[in-house]
């Protein structure tokens, strides 16, 4: 494992509601990217929904974003219910910045999130 792999960890774990959850925790980059792609291939893209959990999320670039879009992308092809969860006010500021306010829900907690999914 090399250095750049420490600064990011993602944790994935289904809820007894069935919906799935990606933590994901530290700096999310072109070093990083990967193994969040990696993570959300392997999510179960069904009806229980995915979470992302950006909430230990310290710092998320370009690359990150377009691993987001990539999630976000898959949910509408399975027609399954994505969500992101505890997004700082600095992340927040620019997803709004590059439109995607528009395009993701967004929930202040992974709780939130799985509570508006009704389960």
């Amino acid at each position: 494992m090399t250095d750049s792999e420490h600064l990011l960890t993602v944790t994935p774990h289904a809820t007894p509601s069935g919906t799935f959850v990606l933590e994901v925790s530290g700096e999310l980059d072109h070093h990083t990217a990967q193994l969040l792609t990696h993570a959300v291939n392997d999510a179960p893209f069904d009806d229980g929904g995915v979470v992302i959990d950006l909430s230990a999320l310290t710092y998320c670039d370009s690359t990150g974003i377009t691993v987001l879009i990539g999630a976000y992308q898959r949910s509408q092809a399975t027609g399954s219910p994505l969500s992101l969860a505890g997004v700082n006010p600095d992340q927040m500021r620019v997803f709004t910045v590059v439109g995607l306010d528009q395009v993701f829900t967004f929930h202040p907690t992974t709780a939130a999130a799985i509570a508006a999914l009704g389960r």
